[in-house]
């Protein structure tokens, strides 16, 4: 089978498991009582990406393939799923939370893990990464898409089968894990060095100023990321209170009208390599928090009846948010970093993303939203605005502060 054909199979799996759940799952927890909770099942998900992709890059680089990591990953995080999902069935809500922790804690590793899978067979067959790759990441969100729209139409928004279903596609990637192609460990003598000894010396990118200045404000981003995914949902079925919304179609089917999102995201990933290509790191990282700006404050002025248009522009604009971000860090890491780091460095970027600055951008707006709610009913608007106003300051202070040298022999 074609390599590129191979590896947009792992990438529409990899996604598929997670997005049969990420979109709706706030919604379920609220139709458990447990709405008072979301923030920590998000948080969580930052939590465990602290430590867990760093340390299973670690492992990918020094001792176990990348590819086979990446299977048991999703192994484990599967039979994990199905005992969180069946606590759920039969009432015993207490476990839930402590079973979708070790899910997610196998999970989040294999983000970072797909990818190094991704750039070392497209380098070992000789191809253009920049070029190569996000055609076949497109696959990851066309999964996540399709998840999506699954778990809608049968209708387990509200409840724990969308667990199951995340389990399912968890499973079919860890027999699909032994088709990959093989990724070399780095069996290098034993290092006097305890930076070394420990293969944690992709830290080491901090001594850097650009790299140091990039992964602080990839933190300071991160804060965004899982904010609508956690409440973007519950936010729209609140409407339903309102008897002019209550059967609108964003209403009804709130995960098809997220899902938008995810379809802007697989347009945006192709504009990628011409992006940055013509105009940088820099430019292409301040379109996207811009874009953050955008996508928080038109959820702030839209509602899902004449104003539905800004909430399916917010779902446009995420495209350019989350891509230009994810896709184009990513792609800078691996660029900036040795080869023998690949796995490590690409660790310390969801840590810093996708866990220091997840975890705290979760519990924030959490934070805010119960602020912001009386006698049961949240103020969104307000809520919105706030994180609009934050990702606005983040993106003049990057664009003030970040100064990538040009390569001038670049072509």
């Amino acid at each position: 089978m074609n390599l590129k054909v191979r590896l947009a199979i792992m990438n529409f799996l990899e996604f598929a498991a997670w997005g049969a759940y990420l979109t709706s799952m706030g919604t379920y927890l609220v139709n458990i009582g447990m709405a008072s909770q979301i923030g920590w099942f998000y948080a969580i998900q930052g939590v465990v990406s602290i430590f867990m992709p760093a340390l299973m890059g670690i492992v990918a680089d020094r001792w176990i393939p990348a590819q086979r990591l990446l299977g048991m990953c999703h192994l484990l995080a599967a039979l994990c799923m199905f005992g969180a999902a069946y606590s759920g069935q039969i009432g015993n809500v207490n476990y839930i939370f402590p079973l979708y922790t070790l899910s997610v804690a196998f999970y989040m590793p294999t983000l970072a893990l797909s990818n190094s899978v991704a750039y070392s067979g497209l380098a070992q067959a000789g191809m253009d990464t920049v070029k190569a790759f996000p055609p076949i990441r497109v696959f990851g969100t066309i999964g996540f898409i399709c998840m999506m729209w699954l778990v809608d139409l049968l209708g387990f928004q509200p409840n724990q089968n969308q667990f199951y279903a995340s389990g399912v596609v968890s499973m079919l990637l860890f027999f699909y894990s032994f088709t990959l192609p093989h990724c070399e460990t780095n069996n290098e003598a034993k290092s006097t060095s305890l930076v070394d000894a420990f293969g944690l010396r992709a830290f080491t990118l901090f001594r850097q100023k650009k790299m140091a200045i990039f992964f602080i404000f990839s933190m300071l981003l991160g804060v965004s990321l899982q904010i609508t995914n956690g409440f973007a949902n519950p936010f729209i079925t609140s409407f339903k209170a309102i008897p002019e919304y209550a059967n609108t179609f964003g209403v009804q089917h709130a995960n098809i009208l997220i899902s938008l999102s995810q379809i802007s995201e697989t347009c945006c990933i192709l504009l990628i390599p011409f992006f940055m290509k013509r105009f940088g790191i820099k430019n292409v990282m301040l379109i996207a928090m811009f874009a953050w700006v955008l996508r928080f404050g038109l959820f702030g002025i839209g509602n899902p009846g004449p104003g539905v248009w800004m909430f399916v522009l917010s779902m446009l604009v995420y495209g350019v948010a989350f891509d230009f971000f994810n896709i184009s860090g990513s792609l800078f890491v691996d660029q900036s970093t040795d080869p023998a780091l690949r796995s490590s460095a690409q660790g310390l970027f969801m840590l810093m993303t996708n866990g220091i600055g997840a975890t705290v951008g979760t519990l924030s707006a959490q934070a805010i939203v119960n602020e912001q709610t009386v006698n049961g009913v949240t103020n969104w608007q307000a809520c919105w605005f706030i994180f609009a106003a934050y990702a606005l300051l983040v993106c003049v202070s990057f664009g003030v502060m970040f100064r990538p040298k040009k390569v001038t022999n670049e072509n």
